[in-house]
């Protein structure tokens, strides 16, 4: 994650699964990287930075990628033995486990064609309902109200117009909105940033 705003945010998420004697979660911010991954050209760019991070901290067990375009996963997991989870892949994996079918609450239409290519690459997209823009850029995200509105607006659209059984939020940023927004919509919603530390904290506590 390159957003500081977005890292505190992500952070405070994850206190329900730093665990009694349980691996220690370490939220760490890209400085280097685009203040928020909007398109193709900001994913690619943070996706060397993701590299380097993790070479620079393979003492690590684990390794958690903070951007649901999931930046250098693949290239991540060619360097270092420890399991490297993305947030989108492991959303979307959580998602499939609850219901038949996931809509993901993407943050701009531009992102939307990236996570429709990636989704593809895994192999995923006959189960994937709709994926629909919240029309707010990353650092907008910090406007509560707003935020709230949108998400609950297009959430509606995915669960009634697109039959999405479970949501996913399309951004590390959206954490703080998932208890609400589930409460709202009456079906599984999904902050990948926790699905993902969660299995990272099960593969560290069962290896």
């Amino acid at each position: 994650n390159s957003n500081e705003h977005v890292t505190s945010s992500m952070n405070t998420a994850l206190e329900p699964l730093r665990l009694t004697n349980g691996p220690i979660i370490r939220s760490v911010t890209n400085v280097d990287g685009p203040s928020g991954i909007e398109s193709q050209q900001d994913a690619d760019t943070a996706a060397l930075q993701v590299v380097d991070i993790i070479k620079r901290n393979n003492s690590a067990d684990a390794f958690v990628i903070a951007c649901f375009s999931d930046p250098g996963i693949f290239a991540a997991r060619e360097v270092t033995n420890k399991p490297v989870f993305g947030i989108a892949e492991s959303g979307i994996l959580t998602a499939l486990s609850l219901g038949s079918s996931f809509g993901i609450l993407a943050i701009l239409d531009t992102s939307v064609p990236r996570h429709i290519r990636y989704i593809r690459s895994l192999g995923l997209e006959k189960r994937l309902a709709g994926d629909l823009a919240i029309g707010l850029g990353v650092a907008e995200l910090s406007d509560e109200k707003k935020t709230f509105r949108r998400l609950l607006e297009v959430g509606r659209k995915l669960r009634d117009n697109c039959e999405s059984s479970v949501l996913i939020l399309g951004c590390a940023g959206m954490a703080r909105y998932r208890h609400g927004l589930q409460e709202s919509l009456g079906i599984p919603v999904i902050d990948p940033s926790q699905a993902a530390v969660s299995m990272a904290v099960s593969a560290v506590l069962l290896n």
